[in-house]
Protein backbone atom coordinates (compact mmCIF):
# COMPACT_ATOMS: atom_id res chain seq x y z
CA UNK A 1 0.00 0.00 0.00
CA UNK A 2 2.80 2.44 1.31
CA UNK A 3 4.91 1.10 -2.10
CA UNK A 4 1.76 2.15 -4.36
CA UNK A 5 1.28 5.82 -2.60
CA UNK A 6 4.77 6.70 -3.31
CA UNK A 7 4.67 5.81 -7.01
CA UNK A 8 1.66 7.56 -7.32
CA UNK A 9 3.34 10.67 -5.09
CA UNK A 10 5.92 10.33 -8.18
CA UNK A 11 3.44 10.27 -11.03
CA UNK A 12 1.61 13.24 -9.34
CA UNK A 13 5.15 15.03 -8.90
CA UNK A 14 6.30 14.43 -12.67
CA UNK A 15 2.63 15.44 -14.23
CA UNK A 16 3.22 18.97 -12.25
CA UNK A 17 6.56 19.44 -13.70
CA UNK A 18 5.68 18.35 -16.84
CA UNK A 19 2.31 20.52 -16.87
CA UNK A 20 3.54 23.92 -18.12
CA UNK A 21 4.88 22.20 -21.09
CA UNK A 22 1.71 20.05 -21.74
CA UNK A 23 -0.85 23.11 -21.02
CA UNK A 24 1.34 25.29 -23.85
CA UNK A 25 1.20 22.26 -26.49
CA UNK A 26 -2.35 21.66 -26.33
CA UNK A 27 -3.35 25.41 -26.29
CA UNK A 28 -0.72 25.90 -28.66
CA UNK A 29 0.21 23.11 -31.25
CA UNK A 30 -2.59 20.85 -30.48
CA UNK A 31 -5.53 22.60 -30.46
CA UNK A 32 -4.61 24.59 -33.82
CA UNK A 33 -3.88 21.83 -35.90
CA UNK A 34 -6.76 20.18 -34.59
CA UNK A 35 -8.92 22.55 -35.34
CA UNK A 36 -6.97 23.57 -38.82
CA UNK A 37 -8.08 20.07 -39.52
CA UNK A 38 -11.85 21.13 -39.15
CA UNK A 39 -11.53 24.64 -40.96
CA UNK A 40 -10.23 22.70 -44.00
CA UNK A 41 -13.44 20.61 -44.78
CA UNK A 42 -15.35 23.90 -43.48
CA UNK A 43 -16.44 27.40 -45.47
CA UNK A 44 -14.90 30.09 -42.74
CA UNK A 45 -14.35 33.31 -42.79
CA UNK A 46 -13.67 34.29 -39.07
CA UNK A 47 -16.85 36.65 -38.71
CA UNK A 48 -19.63 33.32 -39.01
CA UNK A 49 -19.58 30.08 -37.85
CA UNK A 50 -18.13 27.69 -40.12
CA UNK A 51 -19.79 25.64 -42.44
CA UNK A 52 -19.25 22.09 -42.76
CA UNK A 53 -18.72 21.56 -46.80
CA UNK A 54 -16.45 18.48 -47.06
CA UNK A 55 -14.17 17.95 -49.57
CA UNK A 56 -15.07 21.03 -51.90
CA UNK A 57 -12.22 23.24 -50.36
CA UNK A 58 -10.23 20.41 -51.57
CA UNK A 59 -12.18 19.78 -54.82
CA UNK A 60 -11.64 23.58 -55.07
CA UNK A 61 -7.93 23.90 -55.26
CA UNK A 62 -7.45 20.97 -57.67
CA UNK A 63 -8.95 23.63 -60.10
CA UNK A 64 -7.51 26.52 -58.81
CA UNK A 65 -4.87 27.98 -61.76
CA UNK A 66 -3.29 30.45 -59.22
CA UNK A 67 -2.59 27.52 -56.41
CA UNK A 68 -0.71 25.25 -59.08
CA UNK A 69 1.31 28.52 -60.32
CA UNK A 70 2.16 29.12 -56.71
CA UNK A 71 3.33 25.22 -55.96
CA UNK A 72 5.00 25.17 -58.86
CA UNK A 73 6.94 28.58 -58.19
CA UNK A 74 7.73 27.07 -54.94
CA UNK A 75 8.92 23.86 -56.19
CA UNK A 76 11.26 25.79 -58.50
CA UNK A 77 12.69 27.54 -55.46
CA UNK A 78 12.95 24.94 -53.49
CA UNK A 79 14.75 22.71 -56.36
CA UNK A 80 17.67 25.38 -56.98
CA UNK A 81 17.73 26.48 -53.72
CA UNK A 82 18.23 23.57 -51.59
CA UNK A 83 21.44 22.18 -53.33
CA UNK A 84 22.86 25.99 -53.58
CA UNK A 85 22.63 26.12 -49.89
CA UNK A 86 24.18 22.47 -49.43
CA UNK A 87 27.29 23.32 -51.90
CA UNK A 88 27.64 26.68 -50.77
CA UNK A 89 27.63 25.86 -46.94
CA UNK A 90 30.31 23.01 -47.76
CA UNK A 91 32.35 25.40 -49.93
CA UNK A 92 32.22 28.05 -47.24
CA UNK A 93 32.77 25.90 -44.54
CA UNK A 94 36.32 24.29 -46.12
CA UNK A 95 36.99 27.90 -46.98
CA UNK A 96 36.68 29.36 -43.24
CA UNK A 97 38.42 25.94 -41.58
CA UNK A 98 41.84 27.48 -43.32
CA UNK A 99 44.27 28.54 -40.85
CA UNK A 100 44.82 32.13 -41.95
CA UNK A 101 44.93 35.18 -40.17
CA UNK A 102 41.71 36.30 -38.89
CA UNK A 103 40.42 33.83 -39.19
CA UNK A 104 37.64 34.24 -36.52
CA UNK A 105 36.64 37.62 -37.88
CA UNK A 106 36.01 36.15 -41.38
CA UNK A 107 33.49 33.50 -39.13
CA UNK A 108 31.94 36.30 -37.38
CA UNK A 109 31.32 38.16 -40.81
CA UNK A 110 29.96 35.25 -43.26
CA UNK A 111 27.23 34.71 -40.17
CA UNK A 112 26.29 38.33 -39.42
CA UNK A 113 23.69 38.36 -42.09
CA UNK A 114 22.13 35.71 -40.12
CA UNK A 115 21.45 38.27 -37.59
CA UNK A 116 20.43 40.92 -39.39
CA UNK A 117 16.37 40.98 -39.14
CA UNK A 118 14.73 39.45 -42.05
CA UNK A 119 12.35 42.98 -43.18
CA UNK A 120 15.53 44.74 -42.99
CA UNK A 121 17.30 42.42 -44.94
CA UNK A 122 14.40 42.18 -47.13
CA UNK A 123 14.60 46.59 -47.72
CA UNK A 124 17.84 46.11 -48.53
CA UNK A 125 18.03 43.72 -51.06
CA UNK A 126 14.92 46.01 -52.69
CA UNK A 127 17.56 48.49 -52.97
CA UNK A 128 20.01 46.44 -54.39
CA UNK A 129 18.30 44.53 -57.11
CA UNK A 130 16.43 47.92 -58.06
CA UNK A 131 16.60 47.91 -62.06
CA UNK A 132 17.61 51.73 -62.16
CA UNK A 133 19.60 52.58 -58.88
CA UNK A 134 20.50 48.95 -57.42
CA UNK A 135 23.71 48.04 -56.03
CA UNK A 136 24.08 44.86 -58.60
CA UNK A 137 23.10 46.61 -61.84
CA UNK A 138 25.60 49.31 -61.20
CA UNK A 139 28.81 46.61 -60.51
CA UNK A 140 27.37 44.84 -63.81
CA UNK A 141 27.50 48.01 -65.59
CA UNK A 142 31.41 48.39 -64.40
CA UNK A 143 32.12 45.22 -66.65
CA UNK A 144 29.54 46.91 -69.63
CA UNK A 145 26.81 44.12 -68.82
CA UNK A 146 22.98 45.71 -68.74
CA UNK A 147 21.72 44.46 -66.02
CA UNK A 148 18.05 42.72 -65.47
CA UNK A 149 14.85 44.21 -64.26
CA UNK A 150 15.59 41.69 -61.31
CA UNK A 151 11.77 42.59 -59.82
CA UNK A 152 9.93 43.44 -62.91
CA UNK A 153 10.68 41.25 -65.82
CA UNK A 154 8.86 37.19 -64.76
CA UNK A 155 12.29 35.34 -65.71
CA UNK A 156 14.57 37.11 -63.40
CA UNK A 157 11.93 37.04 -60.26
CA UNK A 158 13.34 33.97 -58.69
CA UNK A 159 17.19 34.47 -59.05
CA UNK A 160 16.53 37.19 -56.90
CA UNK A 161 14.58 35.24 -54.37
CA UNK A 162 17.03 32.69 -54.49
CA UNK A 163 20.12 35.36 -54.09
CA UNK A 164 18.10 37.04 -50.78
CA UNK A 165 17.71 33.61 -49.16
CA UNK A 166 21.41 32.54 -49.82
CA UNK A 167 22.65 35.83 -48.16
CA UNK A 168 21.65 33.80 -45.24
CA UNK A 169 23.75 30.93 -45.88
CA UNK A 170 26.32 31.29 -43.16
CA UNK A 171 24.25 29.69 -40.45
CA UNK A 172 24.79 26.33 -42.49
CA UNK A 173 28.26 27.14 -43.08
CA UNK A 174 28.98 27.42 -39.26
CA UNK A 175 26.71 23.54 -38.94
CA UNK A 176 29.54 22.32 -41.57
CA UNK A 177 32.55 24.35 -40.12
CA UNK A 178 31.56 22.32 -37.17
CA UNK A 179 31.21 18.89 -38.46
CA UNK A 180 34.44 19.46 -40.74
CA UNK A 181 35.99 19.27 -36.75
CA UNK A 182 34.89 16.23 -35.95
CA UNK A 183 36.65 14.64 -39.24
CA UNK A 184 39.84 12.64 -37.76
CA UNK A 185 42.86 14.39 -39.26
CA UNK A 186 45.15 10.90 -39.39
CA UNK A 187 42.55 10.04 -41.92
CA UNK A 188 43.43 12.50 -43.63
CA UNK A 189 47.52 12.38 -43.02
CA UNK A 190 47.27 8.65 -44.05
CA UNK A 191 45.38 9.46 -47.43
CA UNK A 192 48.17 11.97 -48.22
CA UNK A 193 50.71 9.33 -47.51
CA UNK A 194 48.71 7.06 -50.22
CA UNK A 195 48.84 9.98 -52.49
CA UNK A 196 44.86 10.40 -52.13
CA UNK A 197 44.65 14.17 -53.97
CA UNK A 198 42.00 16.59 -52.41
CA UNK A 199 38.46 15.74 -54.54
CA UNK A 200 39.64 11.70 -53.16
CA UNK A 201 40.11 12.98 -49.77
CA UNK A 202 36.93 14.80 -49.90
CA UNK A 203 35.02 11.71 -51.38
CA UNK A 204 36.30 9.11 -49.06
CA UNK A 205 37.07 10.84 -46.08
CA UNK A 206 35.10 14.23 -45.64
CA UNK A 207 31.84 13.03 -47.29
CA UNK A 208 30.97 9.72 -44.95
CA UNK A 209 31.88 12.07 -42.19
CA UNK A 210 29.38 15.07 -42.58
CA UNK A 211 26.67 12.85 -44.47
CA UNK A 212 24.48 12.49 -41.38
CA UNK A 213 25.36 16.94 -41.35
CA UNK A 214 24.10 16.68 -44.53
CA UNK A 215 20.92 14.73 -44.00
CA UNK A 216 20.18 17.24 -41.71
CA UNK A 217 20.59 20.42 -43.56
CA UNK A 218 18.78 18.81 -46.45
CA UNK A 219 15.85 18.30 -44.07
CA UNK A 220 15.87 21.86 -43.12
CA UNK A 221 16.63 23.56 -45.93
CA UNK A 222 13.94 21.61 -47.95
CA UNK A 223 11.07 22.54 -45.01
CA UNK A 224 12.26 26.14 -44.91
CA UNK A 225 12.06 26.24 -48.88
CA UNK A 226 8.63 24.94 -48.77
CA UNK A 227 7.12 27.02 -46.36
CA UNK A 228 9.23 30.57 -47.96
CA UNK A 229 7.17 33.07 -47.32
CA UNK A 230 8.89 36.82 -46.06
CA UNK A 231 11.64 36.92 -48.86
CA UNK A 232 9.21 36.96 -51.56
CA UNK A 233 6.82 38.79 -50.00
CA UNK A 234 9.31 41.98 -49.32
CA UNK A 235 10.44 41.35 -52.88
CA UNK A 236 7.54 41.64 -54.59
CA UNK A 237 5.27 43.94 -51.45
CA UNK A 238 3.35 46.70 -53.41
CA UNK A 239 2.27 48.38 -50.09
CA UNK A 240 2.17 48.00 -46.34
CA UNK A 241 0.82 44.42 -45.48
CA UNK A 242 0.11 43.48 -49.27
CA UNK A 243 1.88 41.84 -51.17
CA UNK A 244 1.30 41.15 -55.35
CA UNK A 245 3.04 38.26 -55.96
CA UNK A 246 5.59 40.04 -58.63
CA UNK A 247 4.85 40.30 -62.20
CA UNK A 248 3.04 37.31 -63.52
CA UNK A 249 2.79 35.93 -60.20
CA UNK A 250 6.07 34.89 -60.69
CA UNK A 251 7.19 35.34 -57.02
CA UNK A 252 4.06 33.79 -55.31
CA UNK A 253 4.86 31.02 -53.45
CA UNK A 254 2.67 28.47 -51.38
CA UNK A 255 2.85 30.31 -48.48
CA UNK A 256 2.49 33.89 -49.72
CA UNK A 257 -1.36 32.46 -51.33
CA UNK A 258 -2.09 30.62 -48.26
CA UNK A 259 -1.60 34.15 -46.31
CA UNK A 260 -3.40 35.79 -48.91
CA UNK A 261 -6.82 33.46 -49.04
CA UNK A 262 -6.40 33.73 -44.92
CA UNK A 263 -5.89 37.14 -43.97
CA UNK A 264 -6.59 38.99 -47.44
CA UNK A 265 -9.69 37.24 -48.69
CA UNK A 266 -10.94 35.65 -45.12
CA UNK A 267 -11.03 32.11 -46.87
CA UNK A 268 -10.25 30.37 -43.55
CA UNK A 269 -11.19 26.80 -44.45
CA UNK A 270 -9.65 27.13 -47.81
CA UNK A 271 -6.24 28.27 -46.30
CA UNK A 272 -6.61 25.42 -43.69
CA UNK A 273 -7.04 23.00 -46.81
CA UNK A 274 -3.73 24.58 -48.21
CA UNK A 275 -1.76 24.03 -45.06
CA UNK A 276 -2.80 20.49 -44.82
CA UNK A 277 -2.05 19.92 -48.94
CA UNK A 278 1.19 21.42 -48.09
CA UNK A 279 1.88 19.25 -45.04
CA UNK A 280 1.44 16.13 -46.78
CA UNK A 281 3.65 17.30 -49.43
CA UNK A 282 6.75 18.44 -46.93
CA UNK A 283 6.00 15.06 -45.04
CA UNK A 284 6.38 12.94 -48.75
CA UNK A 285 9.25 14.46 -49.77
CA UNK A 286 10.81 13.84 -46.67
CA UNK A 287 10.23 10.63 -46.40
CA UNK A 288 11.72 10.29 -49.87
CA UNK A 289 14.59 11.45 -48.37
CA UNK A 290 15.20 9.39 -45.53
CA UNK A 291 14.40 6.57 -47.24
CA UNK A 292 17.57 7.24 -49.86
CA UNK A 293 19.40 8.22 -47.40
CA UNK A 294 20.16 5.29 -46.85
CA UNK A 295 22.53 4.74 -49.85
CA UNK A 296 24.34 7.63 -49.27
CA UNK A 297 24.37 8.33 -45.45
CA UNK A 298 27.24 6.91 -43.35
CA UNK A 299 26.76 5.20 -40.29
CA UNK A 300 28.54 3.53 -37.70
CA UNK A 301 26.18 2.11 -36.20
CA UNK A 302 25.32 0.03 -39.38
Amino acid sequence: MKGSTFRRRQALTGLAFAAPFLIGFSIFIAYPIAASAYYSFTDFNLFQAPEWVGFDNYTELAGDNVFWTALVNTLILTVTGVPLSIILGIAGAHLLNFPVRGQPLYRALVYLPTIVPIVVGGYLWRWLLNAQYGFINYFLSLFGISGPGWLVEPEWTKPAIVMMSLWTVGGTMIIYLAALKDVPHELYEAAELDGAGAISRFRHITWPTISPVTLFQVIVNLIAWLQIFTQPYLLSQTRLNAASGGPGNSMLTYAMYLFQNAFSFLKMGYASAMAWILFLITLAITLVVLVGSRKWVHDDSR
